[in-house]
Parts: C-alpha cells; structure tokens; sequence
C-alpha cells in the first residue's frame, strides 16, 4: 500500500508541476529574473505549496503514524549551520542558472526537454561526488 500512495504522490506531484509551469526552464528563469521580464505567477505557485505543507506539518508533528499505518518521518534539526547556507546557495545559483530543481527536472526529463538529460545527468554526478565525500570522511573518522 506505502508503493502505491508514493506512485499516486509523485504523479499527482507532476502533474501539478507542469500545470503549473514549474517543470518549464523558461517560465522559471522568467520567475528569477528581476532585473528583466519578471514572471511573478510562480510565487503564486509557491506561496499555494508553503500554505498547503504548513498545514500538513500542523496535523503530522500531533501523529506518530501516518494514515497508512507508516512510521512519521519529520526532520528534527531546526539549526541553521554554514553547511545548510552553502548547499542552499549551490542549489539557488543552479537553479538560476538552468532554470531546474530536481522534482521538475525528472518531470520536464520524462516530458521530453532535451535540456533535462543533461541537468538530471550533472545532478547525479554530483550526487555521486558528495557521497563520495561524505564516506571518505566517515571512513577517515573511523580510523
């Protein structure tokens, strides 16, 4: 049943990403472009999401179970660190930069925009070159 709710999720999910244009680059890179032809409807999308989530996390930091019967898995770190600030700054400059955030990106990737491969691909790789990092680390500590 927890498969199933996860399917119907991430397609609901995008589905709702290309109605509301979030899985389009362009439409994106208008969102971030003050200085230019700023596109503000994609604030609108955002502000729909946080007010939708918060809500969410209202009712799920009351349970211990979700209504599948799962374990709830809310994050507990509340700490602002260096490393938190750095990451989120990576992830706004590729964002400007390719006009993608991951969930998009896969939607846009299975709808055809050839520009998706490429950032999927780059994603992975460097994915793969943290994780790396972190075990390098891990293993260095353990030593």
């Amino acid at each position: 049943m927890g498969l199933l709710a996860a399917l119907m999720s991430g397609l609901l999910f995008g589905v709702g990403l290309m109605v509301s244009g979030m899985a389009n680059p362009a439409k994106v890179l208008g969102f971030l472009d003050l200085a230019g032809r700023w596109d503000p409807s994609l604030a609108f999308v955002m502000a729909g999401a946080i007010a939708v989530g918060s809500i969410a996390f209202l009712f799920a930091k009351r349970r211990k179970i979700s209504l599948l019967g799962l374990p709830m898995q809310i994050p507990a770190g509340t700490s602002v660190t260096l490393r938190l600030v750095l990451g989120s700054a990576v992830f706004g400059v590729g964002w400007g930069l390719a006009g993608f955030c991951p969930g998009p990106a896969l939607v846009a990737m299975g709808a055809g925009f050839p520009k998706a491969w490429g950032f999927v691909g780059a994603m992975l790789g460097g994915m793969m070159v943290f994780e790396f990092i972190e075990r390098a680390k891990l293993t260095r500590q353990q030593a």
